[in-house]
Parts: C-alpha cells; sequence; structure tokens
C-alpha cells in the first residue's frame, strides 16, 4: 500500500492507503474525501476531481497530458500545480504524497 495524504482547503489533512495501480481519484472516493467527486468516473471528461500537487511532489508525479490540461480549463481556481486525480496512478514513488483538494464549487 501507498500513504496518501489529502489536504482540504481549510488545513484539515487525512491520510490513507492507496492501492498500487489506482489512481488518486479511486483512492479519495474510496475513502470518501470530500472535494473530489469523479463524475465521469476517471474517463479525464470533467474536473470534478482537480486537485493541487505541492511543488516537491510535481517531478514525482510527472506532467499532465494535453488531454488533461485541456480538462483543467473547465474547473475552477486553475493553478500551475493544478492536476486531474483520475489521471495520476498510484506507484510505490508516490508513497507520502501530499494531494491539496480545492474548495468545493456549488
Amino acid at each position: 500500500m501507498v500513504e496518501i495524504t489529502f489536504v482540504d482547503h481549510a488545513g484539515t489533512a487525512r491520510s490513507v492507503n492507496a492501492e498500487e495501480g489506482s489512481t488518486i481519484m479511486e483512492t479519495a472516493l474510496k475513502n470518501d474525501i470530500p472535494g473530489i467527486d469523479g463524475e465521469c468516473g476517471g474517463a479525464c471528461s470533467c474536473a470534478t476531481c482537480h486537485v493541487y500537487i505541492p511543488e516537491e511532489w510535481q517531478s514525482a508525479v510527472g506532467e499532465p497530458s494535453p488531454m488533461e490540461e485541456d480538462m483543467l480549463d473547465f474547473a475552477s481556481d486553475v493553478r500551475p500545480n493544478s492536476r486531474l486525480s483520475c489521471q495520476i496512478k498510484v506507484r510505490p514513488e508516490l508513497d507520502g504524497l501530499v494531494v491539496n483538494t480545492p474548495v468545493r464549487q456549488g
């Protein structure tokens, strides 16, 4: 298992175990992490799993694909460190990853 810590916009942190090969979005949904809805089920066709990756984790997580960058146009409060959590696969190198969730819209 790989430990992922989700931090909400208010600074509340919650660490969960993620299965290698799953996505950050799947892990969030399985653990009822607020702020990650994943309405498209991980098909990269919405932006309801938008998260922020801290600078120190960006190289380990990797760059977004062009399709992911296009989808991020539909997210609110997009920043240079924005990612769609459905596009980040859980790998051993991500053990200890911190993911920040944006303010929930609507």
